[in-house]
């Protein structure tokens, strides 16, 4: 069973809908026990890191989560919350990454950044590169990927490099590949990153220590090469 967190934050629903389209039985809790059972945990989000951080330290659920020892994954609000420490609301956050989170600087660049952005630099088990498989029989990347199957949420159409034509990356996948961003503020580089992306500077697209996995960008949201990573998750 796939458990994910439910801590009053938003993007419940495109997280849910993404692991149906993989036959993922999935199930919403703020439960310690179901949190504890699950063989994986995901924890989405997207709010403000304060809000969030109380209500998970209100149900004592900051001291379950970063105890957990089954492969966990954090998505955009929910990697600035693995962090130490957060500018948003000056909020210390559950520390499981040793990285801060910072608001992006206001100036002629628009903030939020939000959109496609490509990756680079990655490494890790979730980017890892297999020959492609099919997902729920469609083959990824061809007339017919799955992004004609699906609505993408809140207005994500179709990645840069796909519309050119040009297949997600090394071997059909990661490398350079396009994922779909929606954030104001950002984790810096550290020794725990293992993607990096660039907007105004550079950040930690993802990180990854033992079994915590966390991304900036929305895979739910990221057509093809999203599903693919959600996949490769789920495979742990």
């Amino acid at each position: 069973m796939i458990a994910v967190v439910k801590y009053n934050a938003g993007n419940i629903r495109s997280v849910m809908n993404a692991l149906h389209r993989l036959g993922a039985d999935a199930t919403v809790t703020d439960d310690p026990v179901l949190l504890r059972k699950a063989d994986k945990v995901i924890f989405p989000g997207v709010g403000e890191a304060s809000s969030a951080m109380r209500y998970l330290r209100d149900r004592g659920l900051d001291e379950v989560l970063k105890n957990l020892n089954q492969p966990f994954l954090g998505i955009c609000l929910g990697l600035q919350l693995m962090c130490k420490h957060s500018e948003e609301g000056d909020t210390d956050c559950l520390g499981i990454f040793t990285e801060n989170v910072k608001r992006f600087p206001s100036g002629k660049v628009n903030v939020p950044h939000m959109g496609w952005n490509n990756c680079n630099e990655l490494k890790g088990p979730l980017f890892e590169v297999s020959t492609p498989s099919p997902l729920r029989g469609t083959p990824p990347f061809k007339g017919e990927s799955l992004l004609s199957e699906r609505t993408l949420d809140q207005g994500a159409s179709s990645p840069p490099s796909e519309r050119r034509g040009v297949p997600q990356g090394r071997g059909g996948y990661f490398e350079n590949s396009d994922f779909y961003f929606v954030h104001s503020y950002y984790a810096e580089l550290g020794s725990q990153t293992t993607a990096k992306c660039e907007y105004i500077l550079p950040f930690s697209a993802a990180l990854q220590k033992d079994n915590f996995h966390a991304v900036q960008f929305h895979p739910e949201k990221s057509a093809d090469v999203g599903q693919k990573l959600i996949k490769n998750f789920l495979e742990l």
